[in-house]
């Protein structure tokens, strides 16, 4: 006998008697073995239906607090000890890196502060706009929920970045461009087809850390190409292509990371009469486009998709959770990168495409943006101040987007500065884990939008006097 107290129009009656049960288990008056009547009988005790009792049953099952037999019937499952998140973590003491970085920065902590992270707080992001996308897919009758969607990705979603393409002055037909779970999906991807295991990469340095995650994994020879306040430092660019010979270049043209730099005309026209002497693709990483007021210079803008490979993606705007990105480049790259799709991954995430149209083309996405870059703007002003009543110079003034690169006190690791705070809850970015040179160890980035918090700036005070004065 399972007889619950279960009250009509208090709720939903299942999910009153999921709760008893979970109480009574969790209490040990349901002990491990436990044999539950069966779906019948439970029905029949408690007055409900059927399909109820087999919603209250099916729901307990999966959360692991009852198990099924076949032919035999329900049990109550053995309880194992929870998994403590602190047993899980990463000790801080463990070597600074890229994996070290991605580790602080998307911890389970609510409390822990992360101005050395890439992407905006939630109470930046409209998630008004992601719930309306999401329940108007759920209620048309066209919408692809279940199945596979094309190789090349949702097509409206395609014929919308070719707007989004065009406003960048970069021509490309929906035949040019694929969709991808992310940039980083995207990267892997070209990455995997245009460079062989051995292969030498340039990336700026300092540069995107988990590119350089990305680049270890496919056995590539990584060369760093030193970044400047206007773009990659061109007579190093030449002098390591000349002896080097790379199988690509990848870097961001607009509001770099993690400099803030962004690409000038001058810089961009040389760039590319390097890369067509010496016949290097070029992968634009443009994931921060948005966060930019006017478009500045673009090397796919220069080159009309000729060598260039423009990415980008709208985890950073719209939604981390929600993965979408995307490629333009030219026909036959695309091809291969399509059958290379196929091969790994067969398609991109449909759901999430559909939802990322239905956004864009919601009447208050482009208000949106301007809102952000607005409040960035303000908040700017203010994280910038901070940074360098601290003791931090910035390395320069940034046009827009979220990352400031300031430089500490001459002769402070910012390594273990890093390595101080994480001890204190506070994810800072320290400048060797963007460096593949290792060569700027006295630089911390910071994003603006997640650095407002004076603690941030206390902790670091202090972490910076106790590596001047050590006991």
């Amino acid at each position: 006998m399972l007889r619950l107290e279960l009250t009509r129009g208090e709720g939903r009656l299942a999910d009153q008697a999921v709760s008893r049960i979970t109480e009574m288990i969790q209490s040990g008056s349901l002990p491990t073995g436990h044999k539950l009547p069966s779906v019948r009988g439970f029905a029949e005790q408690n007055d409900i239906s059927k399909s109820t009792a087999v919603t209250v049953y099916d729901r307990l099952v999966a959360s692991g607090l009852v198990s099924s037999r076949s032919k035999v019937g329900f049990f109550v499952a053995s309880r194992t000890a929870p998994l403590e998140l602190a047993d899980a973590s990463e000790p801080c003491e463990r070597e600074v890196d890229p994996l070290w970085m991605m580790r602080q920065a998307l911890k389970d902590d609510p409390s822990m502060l992360k101005p050395g992270c890439g992407w905006l707080p939630d109470d930046w992001l409209d998630g008004d706009s992601i719930r309306r996308s999401l329940r108007k897919i759920s209620r048309s009758a066209d919408a692809q929920l279940v199945g596979y969607g094309q190789p090349l990705g949702f097509a409206p979603l395609r014929h919308q970045l070719q707007i989004v393409l065009a406003s960048r002055e970069i021509a490309a037909v929906p035949s040019q461009i694929m969709l991808t779970d992310s940039v980083s999906q995207a990267i892997d991807l070209i990455v995997r087809f245009l460079v062989k295991p051995g292969e030498t990469v340039f990336v700026d340095d300092p540069g995107y850390f988990n590119l350089l995650n990305n680049l270890r994994v496919q056995r590539t020879n990584i060369v760093g190409i030193p970044y400047t306040r206007t773009g990659p430092d061109l007579e190093a660019f030449a002098a390591a292509a000349e002896r080097e010979r790379p199988a690509l270049y990848i870097t961001n043209s607009a509001l770099h990371n993690p400099s803030g730099a962004t690409l000038s005309p001058a810089t961009a026209h040389q760039l590319l009469k390097l890369a067509e002497q010496y016949d290097i693709p070029i992968l634009e990483d443009d994931i921060y486009a948005d966060f930019e007021e006017t478009p500045s210079a673009r090397l796919a803008t220069l080159d009309q998709l000729d060598r260039v490979i423009h990415v980008g993606s709208f985890s950073k705007i719209m939604s981390a959770a929600c993965r979408c990105g995307w490629i333009a480049c030219r026909q036959d790259w695309l091809e291969g990168l399509r059958d290379l799709k196929l091969a790994i991954a067969v398609t991109s995430n449909e759901l999430s495409a559909q939802l990322v149209h239905n956004v864009l083309q919601d009447g208050g996405y482009r208000r949106y943006v301007a809102g952000v870059r607005e409040r960035l703007g303000r908040t700017s002003i203010v994280v910038r101040r901070q940074i360098e009543q601290t003791g931090l110079k910035l390395w320069t003034e940034p046009a827009g987007g979220i990352f400031l690169w300031a430089k500490l006190p001459k002769g402070v690791d910012a390594t273990e500065i890093a390595r101080q705070t994480a001890r204190e809850g506070i994810a800072l970015a320290p400048g060797n884990v963007f460096s593949v040179s290792r060569s700027a160890n006295e630089y911390l980035r910071f994003n603006i939008a997640q650095s407002r918090n004076q603690k941030i700036y206390e902790n670091l005070a202090r972490a910076i006097d106790e590596y001047k004065t050590p006991a």
